[in-house]
Protein backbone atom coordinates (compact mmCIF):
# COMPACT_ATOMS: atom_id res chain seq x y z
CA UNK A 1 0.00 0.00 0.00
CA UNK A 2 1.31 3.45 -0.96
CA UNK A 3 -0.19 6.62 0.51
CA UNK A 4 -0.20 9.56 -1.87
CA UNK A 5 -1.42 13.12 -1.37
CA UNK A 6 -4.87 12.14 -2.70
CA UNK A 7 -5.36 8.44 -2.03
CA UNK A 8 -4.05 5.19 -0.61
CA UNK A 9 -3.13 2.98 -3.56
CA UNK A 10 -2.33 -0.72 -3.78
CA UNK A 11 0.75 -1.09 -5.98
CA UNK A 12 1.01 -4.50 -7.58
CA UNK A 13 4.41 -5.96 -8.43
CA UNK A 14 4.33 -7.25 -12.00
CA UNK A 15 7.35 -9.53 -11.60
CA UNK A 16 7.77 -12.73 -9.60
CA UNK A 17 10.91 -13.38 -7.64
CA UNK A 18 12.58 -13.26 -4.25
CA UNK A 19 13.17 -9.88 -2.64
CA UNK A 20 16.89 -9.19 -2.61
CA UNK A 21 16.85 -5.92 -0.75
CA UNK A 22 14.41 -3.22 0.41
CA UNK A 23 15.77 0.12 -0.75
CA UNK A 24 13.50 2.26 1.44
CA UNK A 25 12.10 1.69 4.91
CA UNK A 26 8.32 1.34 5.39
CA UNK A 27 6.84 4.71 6.32
CA UNK A 28 9.44 6.67 4.35
CA UNK A 29 8.33 9.60 2.18
CA UNK A 30 9.84 9.29 -1.30
CA UNK A 31 9.42 11.00 -4.70
CA UNK A 32 7.32 9.34 -7.39
CA UNK A 33 9.45 6.94 -9.45
CA UNK A 34 11.86 6.02 -6.67
CA UNK A 35 12.90 2.35 -6.65
CA UNK A 36 11.61 0.67 -3.47
CA UNK A 37 13.05 -2.85 -3.71
CA UNK A 38 15.30 -5.15 -5.72
CA UNK A 39 14.19 -8.63 -6.82
CA UNK A 40 16.15 -11.69 -7.80
CA UNK A 41 15.25 -13.00 -11.22
CA UNK A 42 14.33 -16.69 -11.47
CA UNK A 43 17.53 -18.73 -11.14
CA UNK A 44 19.63 -15.73 -10.08
CA UNK A 45 21.73 -16.13 -6.94
CA UNK A 46 22.04 -13.50 -4.25
CA UNK A 47 25.82 -13.43 -4.66
CA UNK A 48 25.65 -12.79 -8.43
CA UNK A 49 23.03 -10.07 -7.96
CA UNK A 50 25.09 -8.27 -5.32
CA UNK A 51 28.18 -8.44 -7.53
CA UNK A 52 26.23 -6.99 -10.44
CA UNK A 53 24.88 -4.24 -8.20
CA UNK A 54 28.43 -3.33 -7.12
CA UNK A 55 29.46 -3.08 -10.78
CA UNK A 56 26.48 -0.85 -11.51
CA UNK A 57 27.28 1.46 -8.60
CA UNK A 58 30.89 1.75 -9.80
CA UNK A 59 29.72 2.53 -13.34
CA UNK A 60 27.37 5.23 -12.06
CA UNK A 61 30.22 6.77 -10.10
CA UNK A 62 32.43 6.79 -13.20
CA UNK A 63 29.68 8.48 -15.23
CA UNK A 64 29.00 11.16 -12.61
CA UNK A 65 28.83 14.77 -13.84
CA UNK A 66 32.26 16.01 -14.84
CA UNK A 67 33.64 12.55 -15.50
CA UNK A 68 34.23 11.23 -19.03
CA UNK A 69 31.40 9.04 -20.30
CA UNK A 70 32.14 5.34 -20.41
CA UNK A 71 30.01 2.88 -22.32
CA UNK A 72 29.73 -0.80 -21.53
CA UNK A 73 31.69 -3.20 -23.68
CA UNK A 74 29.67 -5.15 -26.23
CA UNK A 75 27.89 -8.12 -24.69
CA UNK A 76 29.32 -11.46 -25.74
CA UNK A 77 26.77 -14.23 -26.37
CA UNK A 78 26.87 -17.01 -23.84
CA UNK A 79 28.61 -15.03 -21.12
CA UNK A 80 27.15 -13.87 -17.81
CA UNK A 81 26.67 -10.40 -19.32
CA UNK A 82 24.48 -11.86 -22.07
CA UNK A 83 21.41 -11.38 -19.86
CA UNK A 84 19.52 -8.33 -21.06
CA UNK A 85 20.06 -5.38 -18.75
CA UNK A 86 16.74 -3.56 -18.39
CA UNK A 87 14.97 -1.94 -15.48
CA UNK A 88 11.64 -3.50 -14.40
CA UNK A 89 9.74 -0.32 -15.28
CA UNK A 90 11.30 -0.26 -18.74
CA UNK A 91 10.52 -3.94 -19.29
CA UNK A 92 6.87 -3.39 -18.36
CA UNK A 93 6.51 -0.32 -20.59
CA UNK A 94 8.14 -2.13 -23.52
CA UNK A 95 5.67 -5.01 -23.14
CA UNK A 96 2.72 -2.59 -23.09
CA UNK A 97 3.91 -0.90 -26.29
CA UNK A 98 5.00 -4.04 -28.12
CA UNK A 99 8.64 -2.95 -28.26
CA UNK A 100 11.39 -5.58 -28.32
CA UNK A 101 13.99 -4.42 -25.77
CA UNK A 102 16.65 -6.68 -27.31
CA UNK A 103 16.62 -4.46 -30.41
CA UNK A 104 17.59 -1.36 -28.42
CA UNK A 105 20.86 0.11 -27.19
CA UNK A 106 20.50 1.21 -23.60
CA UNK A 107 21.74 4.51 -22.25
CA UNK A 108 22.02 3.35 -18.65
CA UNK A 109 25.02 1.94 -16.79
CA UNK A 110 26.67 -0.96 -18.66
CA UNK A 111 24.24 -0.41 -21.53
CA UNK A 112 21.16 -1.01 -19.36
CA UNK A 113 17.86 -0.11 -21.02
CA UNK A 114 15.98 2.48 -19.00
CA UNK A 115 12.44 3.80 -18.99
CA UNK A 116 13.72 6.91 -20.79
CA UNK A 117 15.02 4.70 -23.62
CA UNK A 118 11.63 3.02 -24.05
CA UNK A 119 9.80 6.36 -23.92
CA UNK A 120 12.10 7.77 -26.62
CA UNK A 121 11.28 4.87 -28.94
CA UNK A 122 7.57 5.23 -28.14
CA UNK A 123 7.66 8.91 -29.13
CA UNK A 124 9.28 8.03 -32.44
CA UNK A 125 6.69 5.32 -33.13
CA UNK A 126 3.89 7.76 -32.25
CA UNK A 127 5.23 10.33 -34.71
CA UNK A 128 5.56 7.67 -37.42
CA UNK A 129 2.04 6.35 -36.83
CA UNK A 130 0.57 9.83 -36.75
CA UNK A 131 2.31 10.73 -40.00
CA UNK A 132 1.08 7.54 -41.66
CA UNK A 133 -2.45 8.20 -40.41
CA UNK A 134 -2.50 11.75 -41.75
CA UNK A 135 -1.20 10.50 -45.11
CA UNK A 136 -3.96 7.86 -45.27
CA UNK A 137 -6.62 10.44 -44.37
CA UNK A 138 -5.26 12.87 -46.95
CA UNK A 139 -5.31 10.21 -49.66
CA UNK A 140 -8.90 9.16 -48.87
CA UNK A 141 -10.22 12.72 -48.66
CA UNK A 142 -8.43 13.77 -51.85
CA UNK A 143 -9.95 10.83 -53.65
CA UNK A 144 -13.37 11.71 -52.20
CA UNK A 145 -13.33 15.32 -53.39
CA UNK A 146 -11.89 14.29 -56.76
CA UNK A 147 -14.37 11.49 -57.52
CA UNK A 148 -17.57 12.19 -55.55
CA UNK A 149 -19.94 14.99 -56.62
CA UNK A 150 -20.95 16.15 -53.14
CA UNK A 151 -24.09 18.04 -52.27
CA UNK A 152 -24.70 19.49 -48.81
CA UNK A 153 -27.84 20.12 -46.73
CA UNK A 154 -28.39 21.10 -43.10
CA UNK A 155 -31.32 21.48 -40.74
CA UNK A 156 -31.56 22.84 -37.21
CA UNK A 157 -33.79 20.52 -35.21
CA UNK A 158 -35.72 20.90 -31.97
CA UNK A 159 -34.12 18.68 -29.33
CA UNK A 160 -36.33 19.60 -26.37
CA UNK A 161 -38.39 16.38 -26.32
CA UNK A 162 -35.29 14.21 -26.60
CA UNK A 163 -33.46 16.23 -23.93
CA UNK A 164 -36.39 15.91 -21.50
CA UNK A 165 -36.67 12.18 -22.17
CA UNK A 166 -32.93 11.73 -21.59
CA UNK A 167 -33.09 13.68 -18.35
CA UNK A 168 -35.94 11.53 -17.01
CA UNK A 169 -34.29 8.30 -18.20
CA UNK A 170 -30.92 9.08 -16.62
CA UNK A 171 -32.45 10.31 -13.35
CA UNK A 172 -33.69 6.79 -12.64
CA UNK A 173 -30.38 5.04 -13.28
CA UNK A 174 -26.86 4.90 -11.81
CA UNK A 175 -24.13 6.76 -13.71
CA UNK A 176 -22.79 3.66 -15.45
CA UNK A 177 -26.21 3.01 -17.05
CA UNK A 178 -26.97 6.53 -18.24
CA UNK A 179 -27.19 7.53 -21.87
CA UNK A 180 -25.47 10.28 -23.83
CA UNK A 181 -27.33 12.42 -26.34
CA UNK A 182 -24.99 11.10 -29.05
CA UNK A 183 -26.55 7.63 -28.75
CA UNK A 184 -30.05 9.05 -29.26
CA UNK A 185 -28.87 10.90 -32.37
CA UNK A 186 -27.16 7.81 -33.77
CA UNK A 187 -30.31 5.73 -33.30
CA UNK A 188 -32.48 8.38 -34.98
CA UNK A 189 -30.12 8.51 -37.98
CA UNK A 190 -30.12 4.71 -38.25
CA UNK A 191 -33.92 4.42 -38.09
CA UNK A 192 -34.30 7.12 -40.74
CA UNK A 193 -31.92 5.21 -43.04
CA UNK A 194 -34.40 2.31 -43.13
CA UNK A 195 -36.68 4.53 -45.21
CA UNK A 196 -33.86 6.18 -47.18
CA UNK A 197 -31.61 3.27 -48.23
CA UNK A 198 -29.93 5.22 -51.05
CA UNK A 199 -27.79 6.88 -48.39
CA UNK A 200 -26.74 3.57 -46.83
CA UNK A 201 -24.27 1.63 -48.95
CA UNK A 202 -21.28 1.87 -51.27
CA UNK A 203 -20.34 3.15 -54.72
CA UNK A 204 -18.37 0.37 -56.37
CA UNK A 205 -17.73 -0.62 -59.98
CA UNK A 206 -19.53 2.51 -61.22
CA UNK A 207 -22.76 1.54 -59.48
CA UNK A 208 -24.46 1.96 -56.12
CA UNK A 209 -24.53 -1.13 -53.92
CA UNK A 210 -27.12 -0.86 -51.12
CA UNK A 211 -26.60 -2.82 -47.90
CA UNK A 212 -29.12 -4.44 -45.60
CA UNK A 213 -27.26 -3.76 -42.38
CA UNK A 214 -27.02 -0.24 -41.00
CA UNK A 215 -23.51 0.06 -39.60
CA UNK A 216 -22.67 3.62 -38.64
CA UNK A 217 -19.06 4.73 -38.72
CA UNK A 218 -18.46 6.81 -35.58
CA UNK A 219 -15.71 9.42 -35.90
CA UNK A 220 -13.40 9.14 -32.86
CA UNK A 221 -10.51 11.49 -32.14
CA UNK A 222 -7.42 9.80 -30.77
CA UNK A 223 -5.58 11.16 -27.75
CA UNK A 224 -2.27 11.46 -29.60
CA UNK A 225 -3.83 12.99 -32.70
CA UNK A 226 -5.60 11.59 -35.69
CA UNK A 227 -9.06 10.27 -36.35
CA UNK A 228 -10.68 6.89 -36.91
CA UNK A 229 -14.28 5.99 -37.75
CA UNK A 230 -14.93 2.36 -36.77
CA UNK A 231 -18.33 0.79 -37.40
CA UNK A 232 -21.03 0.55 -34.77
CA UNK A 233 -22.94 -2.40 -36.20
CA UNK A 234 -26.70 -2.90 -36.63
CA UNK A 235 -27.55 0.40 -34.95
CA UNK A 236 -31.22 0.41 -36.01
CA UNK A 237 -31.87 -3.00 -34.42
CA UNK A 238 -30.28 -2.40 -31.01
CA UNK A 239 -31.57 -0.82 -27.83
CA UNK A 240 -30.22 2.52 -26.66
CA UNK A 241 -28.69 0.90 -23.57
CA UNK A 242 -26.90 -1.69 -25.71
CA UNK A 243 -25.68 1.02 -28.10
CA UNK A 244 -24.34 3.08 -25.20
CA UNK A 245 -22.35 0.15 -23.83
CA UNK A 246 -21.04 -0.86 -27.25
CA UNK A 247 -20.10 2.72 -28.14
CA UNK A 248 -18.14 3.11 -24.91
CA UNK A 249 -16.24 -0.09 -25.64
CA UNK A 250 -15.59 1.02 -29.22
CA UNK A 251 -14.14 4.38 -28.13
CA UNK A 252 -11.95 2.72 -25.50
CA UNK A 253 -10.55 0.16 -27.92
CA UNK A 254 -10.06 2.77 -30.66
CA UNK A 255 -7.89 4.86 -28.34
CA UNK A 256 -6.02 1.77 -27.17
CA UNK A 257 -5.30 0.75 -30.76
CA UNK A 258 -7.13 -2.59 -30.48
CA UNK A 259 -9.86 -2.29 -33.11
CA UNK A 260 -10.75 -5.26 -35.33
CA UNK A 261 -10.16 -4.92 -39.06
CA UNK A 262 -13.86 -5.49 -39.79
CA UNK A 263 -14.74 -2.49 -37.62
CA UNK A 264 -12.62 -0.30 -39.87
CA UNK A 265 -14.23 -1.48 -43.12
CA UNK A 266 -17.90 -2.27 -42.38
CA UNK A 267 -19.32 1.24 -41.93
CA UNK A 268 -22.15 1.98 -44.40
CA UNK A 269 -22.48 5.67 -43.45
CA UNK A 270 -20.31 7.82 -41.18
CA UNK A 271 -21.54 10.14 -38.44
CA UNK A 272 -19.15 12.81 -37.16
CA UNK A 273 -20.14 14.64 -33.99
CA UNK A 274 -18.18 17.77 -33.13
CA UNK A 275 -20.70 19.31 -30.78
CA UNK A 276 -18.51 18.64 -27.74
CA UNK A 277 -15.92 20.90 -29.39
CA UNK A 278 -18.40 23.79 -29.43
CA UNK A 279 -19.08 23.57 -33.18
CA UNK A 280 -22.60 24.59 -34.23
CA UNK A 281 -22.49 22.60 -37.45
CA UNK A 282 -20.06 20.45 -39.43
CA UNK A 283 -19.98 19.73 -43.17
CA UNK A 284 -17.90 16.64 -43.73
CA UNK A 285 -16.25 14.88 -46.65
CA UNK A 286 -17.71 11.51 -47.63
CA UNK A 287 -15.44 8.57 -46.90
CA UNK A 288 -15.30 6.40 -50.04
CA UNK A 289 -16.77 3.99 -50.97
CA UNK A 290 -19.59 5.26 -48.73
CA UNK A 291 -22.09 7.65 -50.33
CA UNK A 292 -23.12 9.86 -47.41
CA UNK A 293 -21.96 11.43 -44.16
CA UNK A 294 -23.99 13.03 -41.36
CA UNK A 295 -22.47 15.84 -39.29
CA UNK A 296 -23.78 16.70 -35.83
CA UNK A 297 -23.16 20.04 -34.12
CA UNK A 298 -23.54 21.03 -30.50
CA UNK A 299 -26.80 20.94 -28.61
CA UNK A 300 -27.53 24.52 -27.63
CA UNK A 301 -30.49 26.60 -26.50
CA UNK A 302 -31.78 28.93 -29.21
CA UNK A 303 -34.89 31.06 -29.83
CA UNK A 304 -37.61 28.82 -31.24
CA UNK A 305 -41.23 29.18 -32.31
CA UNK A 306 -43.47 26.41 -31.01
CA UNK A 307 -47.26 26.38 -31.41
CA UNK A 308 -47.10 30.01 -32.51
CA UNK A 309 -45.23 31.15 -29.40
CA UNK A 310 -41.61 32.21 -29.03
CA UNK A 311 -39.63 30.10 -26.56
CA UNK A 312 -36.12 28.92 -25.75
CA UNK A 313 -35.50 25.42 -27.10
CA UNK A 314 -32.55 23.00 -27.01
CA UNK A 315 -31.63 22.49 -30.64
CA UNK A 316 -29.06 20.62 -32.71
CA UNK A 317 -27.95 21.17 -36.31
CA UNK A 318 -27.54 18.09 -38.48
CA UNK A 319 -25.89 18.27 -41.88
CA UNK A 320 -25.84 15.78 -44.73
CA UNK A 321 -23.08 15.34 -47.28
CA UNK A 322 -24.28 12.98 -50.01
CA UNK A 323 -23.17 11.60 -53.36
CA UNK A 324 -25.11 13.14 -56.26
CA UNK A 325 -24.52 10.01 -58.35
CA UNK A 326 -26.83 8.11 -55.97
CA UNK A 327 -29.31 10.63 -54.56
CA UNK A 328 -30.40 14.23 -54.96
CA UNK A 329 -31.15 17.17 -52.69
CA UNK A 330 -34.88 16.42 -52.47
CA UNK A 331 -34.17 12.89 -51.24
CA UNK A 332 -31.58 14.14 -48.74
CA UNK A 333 -33.95 16.82 -47.41
CA UNK A 334 -36.63 14.22 -46.76
CA UNK A 335 -34.08 12.11 -44.88
CA UNK A 336 -33.18 15.00 -42.57
CA UNK A 337 -36.87 15.72 -42.02
CA UNK A 338 -37.37 12.09 -40.95
CA UNK A 339 -34.51 12.34 -38.44
CA UNK A 340 -36.16 15.49 -37.06
CA UNK A 341 -39.51 13.71 -36.76
CA UNK A 342 -37.96 10.78 -34.89
CA UNK A 343 -36.25 13.09 -32.40
CA UNK A 344 -39.65 14.55 -31.46
CA UNK A 345 -40.80 11.06 -30.34
CA UNK A 346 -37.87 9.74 -28.31
CA UNK A 347 -39.99 6.90 -26.88
CA UNK A 348 -40.05 5.41 -30.39
CA UNK A 349 -36.27 5.05 -30.36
Amino acid sequence: MVDTAKAAVDVECWHSGEVLELLVEPGSKIPVGTAMAMLLEPGETREAAMAQRAETISEVAIQAPGAPEMRAAPVQPGGEAARLRISPAARKRAAELGIDPASLTGSGPQGAITLLDIDAVARTLTVDRHTAMRQAIAAAMSRSKREIPHYYLSETMAFGSAAKWLQDYNAERPPEQRLLASVVLLKAVALALRDYPQLNGYWRDNAFQPTEGIHLGVAITLRRGGLVAPALRDVADRSLADLMQTLGDLVQRARAGSLRSSEMSDATLTVTQLGEQGVDSVFGVIYPPQVALVGVGRIAERPWVQAGALCVMPTVTLSLAADHRVSDGHYGARFLAEVHRLLQSPDSL
